[in-house]
């Protein structure tokens, strides 16, 4: 297993849509799970600023993790912040500390960019 972290590409978006799908099932809310392939294509790589962001792991070309975040641009801090929407793992990858290395390239996402805060909520 050789994990690579590393922002996600336009030609990734099948691999994000099918980890999604995946995430939707395992909380539960696949009933109203409305993304596509095409949706993540258009709003996270062909719009721009794009709606998201994403990190991937990888193991060689298959993608096994993902994060998607975006920026809130203002806080009471005048400073941005990043909000983690998503996070997720292929559970025959999970135990291999792959969130954490994602968690951390989150965590150097925003030093880059100045955030204040990375912020997220969890389902109960």
């Amino acid at each position: 297993m050789n994990i690579t972290i590393r922002k996600a590409l336009d030609e990734d978006s099948r691999q994000i849509w099918g980890l999604m799908r995946e995430l939707a099932i395992f909380d539960k809310y696949i009933d109203t799970f409305a993304i596509t392939p095409e949706v993540v294509r258009e709003k996270g790589f062909q719009k721009q600023p794009p709606d998201f962001y994403c990190l991937v792991a990888s193991d060689n070309d298959l993608i096994v993790g993902i994060l998607v975040y975006y920026f809130l641009p203002f806080t009471a801090q005048n400073l941005p912040a990043i909000y983690m929407k998503e996070l997720y793992v292929d559970r025959n990858y999970r135990g291999h500390k792959i969130g954490e290395k994602l968690m951390v390239a989150l965590k150097d996402e925003a030093i880059m960019n100045n955030c204040l805060q990375i912020k997220w909520t969890v389902a109960p």
